[in-house]
């Protein structure tokens, strides 16, 4: 039996793992979100089964990001967790305030769009993106 410990991780290399989780994680979530959206509409059309079994594959690799991403947090430092952390605020802000927009904005009778949660998706996408850069460059 092999009584020898581990050498503990290299603060690095934890970073690199859990960064590299959280793409993988992220990468199947979103295969599963796109096999439930056009498997749903070009492969299995009418196939209650095959759409219930997508979205729990759905559901469950969305799970698995989200642990993803706590395993991530708690590898990085206090200044980078506060960066992150910052830029999930805004874009929760951000999200709820353009939703609630977006839902009153699509029953009047003169919208020139239908604003859909794609578009939401994408406005979320690019605040967390855009308030994480300034994080960075406000931290320098």
């Amino acid at each position: 039996m092999d009584t020898r410990q581990k050498a503990p991780e290299s603060r690095r290399a934890t970073i690199a793992r859990s960064t590299r989780h959280l793409a993988l994680w992220t990468g199947a979530w979103l295969l599963a979100t796109a096999l439930m959206t056009f498997g749903s509409l070009f492969l299995w059309p009418d196939n209650t089964v095959l759409n219930g079994l997508a979205i729990v594959m759905n559901l469950a690799t969305g799970w698995g990001m989200i642990l993803a991403t706590v395993r991530y947090l708690k590898a990085q430092d206090e200044m980078e967790r506060k960066v992150f952390l910052d830029a999930a605020a805004v874009t929760l802000g951000v999200a709820v305030v353009a939703g609630i927009a977006f839902q009153f904005y699509g029953s009047l009778p003169f919208a020139a769009m239908k604003l859909e949660i794609p578009h939401l998706i994408l406005l979320m996408g690019i605040t967390f993106l855009v308030t994480t850069v300034a994080g960075w460059r406000r931290l320098r």
